[in-house]
């Protein structure tokens, strides 16, 4: 039947994702999986400080949309390659990206260039949609859409030699692929984000940490990894199904009403509570024995 053939393909595309999420290989990335269920996400192109270039933008986008559907996956760590976790937007590159429009037109190239910012945002937007936990372990520079791409992650650790820039009003452009939608939620101080944007500052580790930016800064880039892993494995270890749940609630809630996410959050675990989950770990509790989830 139409029916049955629909979820026959529905079920061979989800099965083709997860296995590419196995398998995937990119230029501007390094996928490893350093703990079980933990996928590290590595920046790498260290010779041009991780800048990000077309290659970049298409591949984030491919590998987050492809590791939230990796029942292997239940955490991301995000790092960046060589000496500096990213420079931003490859200034070399960038004409490639923002100037190659075929119309002279006003009126068309605006359609072209807004069709390329909204594919430039969608980078970013796959790793916040990307139904698992995605921890950034930033050292040294991070430079304009780097902050843009950190935004969007859940957890952010650091080094103590961390410095964070958002410099695109230093290029003559407002930063346009997330920072001016997240950076004030995330921290929860719309004068001091108003006031690193307008300006183009630079802030260090200890600030971040001050503000809210970072939860732990760490001495070495080694350290600051260790530990975003640590945590990473820890998150693994509980129910896919709770803490991706809870990932998917919390961004709705963000940009909702308080009404509007508990109506959400109970339609969520009409559902939810009724996962094999809930008694697996309230068995583990009464027998003090450390629980096991099966993939989701």
């Amino acid at each position: 039947s139409e029916v049955s053939a629909g979820m026959l393909s529905r079920t061979v595309l989800a099965q083709g994702k997860r296995l590419l999420a196995r398998s995937m290989s990119f230029d501007t990335l390094v996928l490893t999986r350093p703990k079980k269920s933990v996928v590290r996400v590595e920046l790498n192109r260290p010779e041009k400080f991780n800048a990000m270039n077309p290659a970049f933008f298409r591949e984030i986008t491919e590998c987050f949309t492809a590791l939230g559907d990796d029942p292997e996956c239940r955490v991301v760590l995000l790092t960046g390659a060589g000496k500096h976790f990213t420079a931003g937007l490859d200034l070399v590159e960038a004409p490639s990206i923002l100037m190659n429009h075929a119309s002279n037109d006003v009126g068309r190239k605006a359609f072209s260039i807004k069709k390329t910012v909204q594919s430039l945002q969608k980078s970013f937007t796959a790793v916040e949609k990307c139904s698992k936990p995605v921890i950034a372990a930033i050292h040294s520079g991070c430079i304009g859409g780097g902050v843009n791409l950190i935004s969007a992650c859940d957890i952010r650790y650091c080094t103590s030699d961390a410095w964070f820039q958002i410099r695109e009003v230093e290029l003559g452009i407002a930063p346009d692929v997330g920072v001016l939608q997240r950076l004030s939620k995330v921290v929860g101080n719309e004068s001091l984000v108003r006031e690193l944007v307008f300006t183009g500052r630079k802030f260090g580790a200890a600030e971040a940490q001050s503000f809210g930016f970072v939860n732990s800064v760490l001495e070495s880039r080694e350290a600051c990894v260790d530990a975003a892993l640590e945590l990473a494995e820890t998150i693994s270890q509980r129910s896919p199904i709770a803490v991706q749940g809870t990932k998917i609630n919390l961004i709705y809630s963000r940009d909702h009403s308080v009404d509007d996410g508990l109506e959400y959050m109970a339609m969520w675990n009409s559902a939810m509570l009724q996962s094999e989950d809930l008694m697996e770990a309230m068995q583990a509790a009464m027998t003090k024995k450390k629980p096991v989830f099966s993939k989701l």
